[in-house]
């Protein structure tokens, strides 16, 4: 009969009892307590620890920093305490994702600090534009970092020690245990405690035999799962510092046909690790041959992106042989352990601009910027160099765009896209001249005119010159200063991610060895199963089985009773002799609770 026993805390069990239950019970966790050894006070209690005198901390003796150094370390490596820093991690990486990090983006930053004026000086004080390099973010990170080395550490050498040790006696009164079974028979004690060595090996238990009883003990995957797990983090955190100080991120826009070289020049944006040299990066080159895309024509989806295709020729190093490869959304290519990412792609208008005397200034495809699914496109076309008016005066040109692929139609609502793909291109200009702006050493956004030093050139209204072009149409500039024509090629870009993160791999090591720990410090319960057998007074033997889990599970008696039917298969109950009348009761009823 398998039983689930009253609590032990809620008996009156002899001194000894609870001692010996106590004893078996114990480091079922390795748990370090944090109660103070016998005769030592706890600082901050002042039960034993001076309080500061006239003298203040100079006045203390070196036991007693000591003694608050030890209380530190304790709450510093405690569970709890790593805890709160992982959730003061995860809480501090708020602000960078929410707001403009300078590391990212330095332009979305000015334009944050321009429109909340009041707000940003106290961003900048709080280091809310650099999170991740912050003061304070970099104490969390080394605080959360100590605290679960200096928590790990001492558990290690204590699991250790368990797996060195010897499973616990067993208690002297085995049916104050949670799970408990017993029964008489004509074995012997030491054929059924053989048997019973036997059967708790093959269930891989740990076992040892003293005295008239056996003990084993299973489960030790629990505590290696919560200490894999522990390790894990870890190993997550040098993977991400590791990665933020190794790593490189640039991005380039290529147009069809054009190609990159992987060098500091090359890229349109760079952002390296505290730690990276440019030296470092792999000489590797690739040209962007063609670029397609397809869409869906009909339906409830029509226009949604079906395939992104970038056909390139890349060679590793300069002397290497050119290799052909398509790097599509998720599938980079990958090329010394360099990632180049397909991350975006748009239209390039192809125009050509002829000065006052009719010689071209400018022609090339123009790469404009999608501002919705549909590609309705935005841009500016900038001819620096080279143009003169009728007088033959060096002038600068800009020209906003405003370019849709396909065109709704003349009345049929504002200018914007139906449809993604080059079915009715339809490309609108407003023309400037005057001063780009360029030559005042200041950054300038590629895709935005500032007209604050130019002109607008005028219609025969007086008003902005502006016009609507077809491929192959042109927008004659007034007073002979020109004209701007729209070709009918139109090119596409692609844009480009090439980035370095030498951590990552480490880091998804971390998180699958995480998770893994994670479920077997969750699904694996510690317990422990004695059996003993002695000869009674009558020359039979009294089996007793009991077993005790680190935790409440239903799981216990439902183990111990199969383990206490395999024993009585092999160890059966001993046929009891013929009662008298007068004899009482052979056999109680079971409790409530009672498992047979």
């Amino acid at each position: 009969m398998v039983t689930n026993s009253p609590d032990p805390a809620q008996a009156d069990p002899a001194p000894a009892d609870d001692r010996e239950l106590s004893e078996a019970g114990s480091q079922l966790s390795t748990t370090p307590l944090d109660a103070p050894e016998e005769g030592q006070s706890v600082p901050g209690s002042f039960g034993g620890v001076r309080k500061p005198g006239p003298g203040g901390a100079l006045a203390w003796t070196w036991r007693e920093c000591a003694g608050w150094a030890r209380w530190f370390w304790r709450q510093l490596t405690s569970m709890r305490v790593a805890l709160i820093l992982l959730f003061l991690l995860s809480f501090g990486a708020i602000p960078g994702s929410l707001i403009p990090q300078t590391g990212i983006d330095e332009l979305k930053v000015e334009e944050f600090r321009e429109a909340h004026e009041t707000l940003s000086p106290v961003y900048d004080k709080l280091g809310l534009f650099n999170v991740y390099s912050s003061v304070w973010f970099s104490a969390i990170y080394i605080l959360l970092f100590v605290s679960l080395i200096g928590c790990i550490v001492p558990r290690t050498w204590q699991f250790v020690g368990q797996l060195r040790g010897r499973p616990p006696r067993a208690p002297r009164r085995l049916d104050r245990l949670p799970a408990y079974a017993t029964w008489r028979t004509e074995a012997g004690p030491d054929e059924v405690r053989e048997v019973a060595l036997g059967l708790l090996r093959k269930r891989r238990f740990r076992v040892d035999r003293s005295g008239d009883a056996v003990s084993a003990e299973k489960g030790f995957l629990r505590e290696a799962g919560n200490l894999v797990f522990h390790v894990a983090l870890i190993v997550i955190l040098v993977a991400f510092g590791v990665g933020q100080l190794y790593k490189y991120e640039g991005g380039k826009l290529i147009v069809q046909g054009d190609g990159f070289s992987n060098t500091l020049t090359q890229f349109d944006d760079f952002k390296p690790g505290s730690l990276f040299d440019t030296e470092d990066l792999p000489p590797f080159s690739f040209t962007l041959d063609k670029f397609s895309g397809t869409y869906e024509e009909t339906g409830p989806q029509r226009g949604t992106p079906r395939t992104f295709e970038a056909d390139v020729t890349y060679t590793e190093s300069p002397d290497a042989e050119p290799r052909k490869r398509t790097i599509e959304v998720n599938r980079p290519l990958e090329v010394d352990g360099s990632k180049v990412y397909l991350i975006s792609h748009g239209y390039a208008p192809v125009v050509t601009v002829r000065d006052g005397r009719g010689e071209v200034a400018y022609k090339g495809p123009v790469p404009l910027l999608p501002i919705d699914a549909n590609f309705t496109s935005t841009g500016a076309i900038k001819v620096l160099d080279g143009y003169r008016d009728k007088d033959g005066k060096k002038t600068q040109l800009g020209f906003n765009a405003f370019f849709v692929p396909t065109f709704a139609g003349e009345g049929k609502g504002e200018m914007f896209s139906q449809f993604p793909a080059l079915n009715f291109p339809v490309l609108a200009l407003s023309a400037y001249h005057g001063s780009l702006g360029v030559d005042s050493g200041l950054p300038q956004n590629v895709y935005q005119l500032d007209t604050s030093k130019m002109t607008e050139f005028e219609d025969e209204n007086g008003e902005l010159l502006k016009q609507r072009m077809l491929p192959g149409e042109t927008m004659e500039l007034p007073d002979g200063m020109g004209s701007i024509t729209f070709e009918k090629e139109i090119e596409e870009w692609a844009s480009f991610q090439v980035s370095r993160q030498p951590g990552s791999g480490l880091a998804l090591t971390g998180a699958v060895a995480a998770i893994a720990g994670l479920a077997g410090s969750l699904f694996i319960q510690r317990r422990r199963v004695w059996v003993r057998a002695v000869r009674g007074d009558d020359g039979v033997t009294v089996v007793e089985m009991a077993g005790l889990g680190r935790s409440e599970s239903a799981k216990l008696p439902e183990e111990l009773a199969e383990l206490a039917g395999d024993l009585h298969d092999r160890a059966p109950t001993a046929a009891r002799p013929a009662a008298s009348a007068a004899d009482p009761e052979p056999e109680a009823v079971p409790s409530e609770g009672a498992e047979k």
